[in-house]
C-alpha cells in the first residue's frame, strides 16, 4: 500500500467518524492556507536550503550543512507525534529507509515539538533516522514554513488533548506546513513538496527517484 493510500484511508475514516462540526472546522482551516497560497511562499525546488543546527532526540546538535558533506539529505517538516498522518508519513520514510541510503540520501526529520516529545515520536515509530527538535522555530521560519492556528482550531485541538503550546518546544500555536526536500550537496533543493492539504504527503518513491536523479549527475 503506497502511503497516500494509508493517507486517505486515515482522512476516510476521519470523515465517516468525527463530528460534523470538527470536520468542518479543520477544512475551513485548509481553505483559508490554500486560499491565502501560503504553500508557494515556503522554499522552493531551486532555491537554496537555509542552514541550521537543531538537536536530535538524544539531545545532540546536527547541523544541515555538515550532513551535506556526506551526501544528499531528504528533509521532512512533520508537525508532531500527536499528529496521526505525521506517524503514518514518518513509519512510512522508516520502511523506504534502506531504498532511500541506497539511493545516497540521508533523513532527516525536524518538527517544532520539544525535545522530549521528539524521542517518544521516534521510540514510538522506531524510527532509525534523525527526528530533530525545532525549539526556537528557526527551521520552520527560515523554510517559511509555519502558520498559526486560528481560535477555532486551538480550542478544537486542545479539547482533543493536543494543547500545542505544551507540545511546542517554543509555546507558540503555529504549526509547520508538512514539507518535505531533497537537498542536493551543493545545498540546493532539488526536489520539494509542501501542501497545505495537511493529509498529503510526499510519496517515497518520488523522493528515490529524486535521489537517483542526483547520484546519477555526480557520476
Amino acid at each position: 500500500m503506497t502511503l497516500k493510500a494509508e493517507l486517505d484511508a486515515r482522512k476516510a475514516q476521519f470523515l465517516q467518524t468525527a463530528p460534523r462540526e470538527k470536520v468542518d472546522a479543520y477544512q475551513r482551516g485548509v481553505d483559508e492556507l490554500l486560499a491565502a497560497g501560503v504553500a508557494a511562499r515556503a522554499v522552493q525546488r531551486g532555491d537554496a536550503a537555509p542552514d541550521f543546527t537543531l538537536r536530535n532526540a538524544k539531545g545532540v546538535p546536527v547541523t544541515l550543512s555538515k550532513l551535506l558533506k556526506q551526501g544528499p539529505v531528504v528533509l521532512t517538516f512533520y508537525r508532531g507525534g500527536w499528529c496521526p498522518y505525521c506517524n503514518l508519513q514518518l513509519r512510512a520514510y522508516q520502511k523506504a529507509l534502506p531504498e532511500l541510503r541506497a539511493a545516497g540520501g540521508q533523513l532527516v526529520a525536524v518538527s517544532p515539538e520539544l525535545p522530549d516529545k521528539s524521542l517518544s515520536t521516534a521510540d514510538k515509530n522506531a524510527l532509525e533516522f534523525e527526528v530533530l527538535s525545532d525549539e526556537k522555530g528557526e527551521a520552520g521560519r527560515a523554510y517559511r514554513l509555519f502558520f498559526d492556528l486560528s481560535e477555532e482550531l486551538r480550542q478544537l485541538y486542545a479539547a482533543g488533548g493536543n494543547d500545542l503550546s505544551k507540545w511546542n518546544a517554543d509555546g507558540e500555536w503555529h504549526l509547520p506546513m508538512p514539507a518535505t526536500y531533497v537537498i542536493g550537496q551543493d545545498g540546493r533543493v532539488t526536489y520539494a513538496f509542501v501542501d497545505a492539504e495537511y493529509r498529503n504527503r510526499a510519496e517515497t518513491a518520488d523522493l528515490v527517484a529524486a535521489l537517483r536523479v542526483l547520484r546519477k549527475k555526480a557520476a
